[in-house]
């Protein structure tokens, strides 16, 4: 029975030896074991069987950001024997930084960096989340100190090339690959805001005017050339109505020229042969529709005679010829 039982305690120790040297890694991640405190292997994802108690996985530093009750996020400093491969993203707190023109601002920024070095990122540097976060801090500084406010504002792009320039230069012997650095708000001083809300405000009146003087120079331009349009158009209308006018004119005194000279003609064959001349019988009939006009008025009680009345009669004798004929 004592046989059993030890034969019982012996197996028990061998499959939990042997479950202990088994490690299983999931994809993305990774292990660095030691052998009697010496660097052995990094473990690949998958199954994997170490040599308990001999072999050993190595502590490493890592970061986790946590949120409390109040929506405040701080970071937290914890130690782990898995090394996380993927790419992983770094949210700093807000910090204060002097620009050149000495105003100071919070800035925070997100770094987005892998680990493509294992065994550097354990063995070249102690604390690699520290380390990292302290290295951005004061790139950071170094860059928004070499820019006035106003470029900081206007120039994220160019701090975000420099900062990650630097850090992946600065990461590369830690086995770290910085991907992109971006900054998330850049916070000015109250009284800094005042006053560039106060600059936009005037800078938007500034433009409004502008476009107002535009748009009425732009209307009154209009006006211009539609009045002008509209005097063109009524000067052509003006002449053309002068020449329909004149040709009507022109027309009328034509025909009216034809009918007397119709008239002049039908007279000159009715007293053929007569010694009666038709141009005598024209005239005296302007003279009677004449005097017939100037006696029509009806308190008109004066009589003009023409200076050379021997004419007038004298038609008027042609008349009487022309009915004797």
């Amino acid at each position: 029975m004592s046989t059993l039982i030890i034969v019982g305690l012996i197996a028990l120790i061998v499959i939990v030896f042997a479950l202990s040297g088994l490690k299983i890694i999931r994809q993305g991640e990774t292990k660095i074991i030691e052998r009697l405190g010496r660097y052995h292997r990094t473990l690949p994802s998958g199954i994997n069987i170490i040599w308990p108690i001999i072999d050993m996985p190595r502590k490493v530093y890592t970061r986790d950001l946590i949120t409390n009750s109040r929506g405040e996020s701080y970071s937290v400093i914890k130690t782990s024997d898995i090394i996380d491969l993927r790419e992983q993203v770094y949210d700093f707190p807000e910090q204060s930084v002097i620009t050149k023109d000495n105003v100071t601002t919070r800035i925070n920024a997100l770094l987005y960096f892998q680990i493509t070095d294992p065994f550097k990122s354990v063995y070249e540097i102690e604390n690699l989340p520290n380390a990292i976060e302290k290295l951005t801090q004061t790139t950071l500084r170094n860059i928004i100190g070499e820019l006035e406010l106003d470029e900081t504002l206007t120039s994220r792009d160019t701090i975000n090339s420099k900062l990650r320039e630097v850090l992946d230069e600065a990461t590369n012997k830690w086995g770290v690959k910085v991907n992109r650095v971006e900054l998330q708000d850049i916070t000015p001083p109250e009284s800094v805001r005042d006053a560039m809300e106060q600059q936009m405000q005037a800078e938007r009146e500034r433009r409004a005017k502008i476009l107002k003087a535009e748009g009425e120079k732009t209307s009154m331009i209009l006006k211009s050339e539609g009045e002008r349009e509209a005097q063109i158009n009524k000067a052509k209308a003006d002449k053309e109505a002068q020449v329909l006018n004149a040709e009507g004119e022109a027309q009328a005194k034509i025909l009216q020229a034809k009918a007397e000279a119709e008239a002049i003609l039908k007279i000159a064959e009715s007293i053929k042969g007569s010694q009666a001349d038709p141009a005598s019988y024209q005239i005296a009939i302007k003279y009677i529709e004449t005097l017939k006009e100037m006696v029509s008025g009806k308190d008109n009680k004066t009589i003009y005679i023409p200076y050379e009345a021997s004419n007038m009669l004298s038609s008027l004798g042609c008349i009487k010829d022309i009915f004797k004929q």
